[in-house]
């Protein structure tokens, strides 16, 4: 079995975190693993700490305490995460 695809969701509300979920779930040859954030502080944290490599960012613009417009440009400023 390969290994899973490592999946940041960022979303606040949690009716599209679980639409989302169920989406990734039906696609059964697509192994994921998948974190969720629920707001755009918390995803920078996460990005920053960098304990885990991430293969795909879901990321919702309207955040809570942080806009995602400000988590995507501290992707794109971070050389490890822009690459």
């Amino acid at each position: 079995m390969s290994s899973p695809t490592r999946i940041l969701l960022v979303e606040d509300n949690q009716v599209d975190v679980r639409m989302i979920r169920f989406a990734l779930e039906e696609q059964a040859s697509w192994n994921t693993q998948t974190t969720v954030v629920a707001d755009g502080e918390r995803a920078i944290q996460y990005l920053l700490e960098g304990t885990t490599e991430l293969d795909l960012v879901i990321l919702d613009l309207n955040l809570p305490k942080c806009d995602g417009t400000e988590v995507l440009r501290t992707i794109r400023s971070t050389e490890r995460l822009a690459s």
